[in-house]
């Protein structure tokens, strides 16, 4: 996220917000394969959260950027297909299991490259830089791509294909205008993107008993 600490927490604590809500929403009707993906803006509150931590410590290498780049990195690209696989309807489950084959081929190249290689933050103005030696950093940015905003497009679901058009439309005007902090800004994008999925939450149809 831009601008400092404050602004990462404030969001963070109502992206959170909004996630809770949503949990609520899908729990109260029962609807337990939602519950991953209605968990989604729960995970980008915490990682906003966390974000807030890696402003207050002026960047570096500590806990607060590994815990980030962590979230941000191996554990989002394997969440967001495999939740959007768990709450797709029948029909459109099929065509999932490729970003879901994405994600964990690309979830597991980023665990590898966090577990040999340090990250590092650097406060630049109102941004965070963050430095993650990759290796084929093309091919695994595109899996990213693919796993997160591709299932979304794949889903079969008005709202969530509008969520991944918004995702998708955030990350090409992060990569064009911010290239050293893509991951950072495009982040805190798709959790603003959050309120779409509330919208979903509430208005999903009840499951057959």
């Amino acid at each position: 996220m831009c601008w400092s600490a404050t602004a990462d927490l404030a969001a963070g604590m109502g992206i959170a917000a909004v996630g809770v809500a949503c949990v609520t929403a899908v729990a109260r009707a029962g609807r337990g394969r939602d519950l991953p993906l209605a968990a989604l803006p729960l995970l980008l509150g915490a990682h906003q959260i966390v974000e807030s931590l890696v402003w207050r410590a002026d960047g570096g290498s500590g806990p607060a950027t590994v815990a980030w780049a962590v979230i941000a990195l191996p554990l989002l690209v394997l969440w967001v297909p495999a939740a959007v696989l768990c709450a797709a309807p029948r029909r459109a489950r099929h065509r999932l299991l490729l970003p879901l084959a994405v994600g964990v081929v690309t979830s597991a190249a980023l665990a590898y490259n966090l577990a040999n290689h340090r990250v590092t933050a650097d406060i630049r103005g109102h941004t965070i830089g963050y430095g993650i030696r990759l290796s084929h950093s093309g091919p695994i940015l595109a899996g990213y791509l693919i796993a997160t905003v591709g299932a979304l497009l794949l889903s079969g679901d008005r709202r969530l294909v509008v969520f991944g058009l918004l995702a998708g439309t955030g990350a090409s005007a992060c990569w064009a205008l911010w290239r050293l902090e893509f991951v950072s800004t495009w982040c805190a994008l798709a959790a603003l993107c959050s309120l779409v999925l509330l919208g979903w939450s509430r208005g999903r149809p009840l499951p057959r008993r």
